[in-house]
C-alpha cells in the first residue's frame, strides 16, 4: 500500500505524540470516556500544568477533542481511528512485556 507524503507526515506526528509516556497514559485514561483536567491529573499522577500542556499538544495534533462544560474543559479521544490506534499500541505492548498476561481487561478494551 502506497501512502502519500502528507499521510505519512500526519502519521509521524500522531505516533510522535503517543511516544511520550504521559501522553500515552492520558490517552489510555480517555479510552474509558471523557475526563476533565482534574480527573486526568489525578489518574496519571502528573502536575496539572504538565497535563494541561500535554493535552494541548494532543488537541492540536487531533488526537483528542475538547468541549466546554461551564468553566471546565472536558477531553475525549479524537475519533474511533485514534481509539483503535491507542488500543492496538497498548495491546501490542502487552505481548512485549515478559510474564505479562495478554490484554489485561481492566485497562485495555478491544474495540469492535
Amino acid at each position: 500500500m502506497y501512502a502519500p507524503d502528507d499521510v505519512v507526515d500526519a502519521a509521524v506526528v500522531a505516533l510522535g505524540m503517543l511516544a511520550d509516556a504521559t501522553r500515552l497514559r492520558l490517552m489510555a485514561e480517555l479510552l474509558d470516556g471523557e475526563r476533565d483536567v482534574t480527573a486526568l491529573t489525578s489518574a496519571v499522577g502528573a502536575a496539572r500544568p504538565a497535563v494541561s500542556q500535554h493535552l494541548a499538544k494532543l488537541r492540536l495534533s487531533g488526537l483528542v477533542v475538547v468541549r466546554r462544560e461551564g468553566r471546565r474543559s472536558v477531553y475525549a479521544v479524537g475519533d474511533e481511528h485514534v481509539r483503535r490506534l491507542v488500543t492496538e499500541a497498548l495491546q501490542a505492548a502487552e505481548h512485549m512485556v515478559p510474564g505479562r498476561p495478554a490484554h489485561h481487561a481492566s485497562r485495555v478494551r478491544p474495540t469492535s
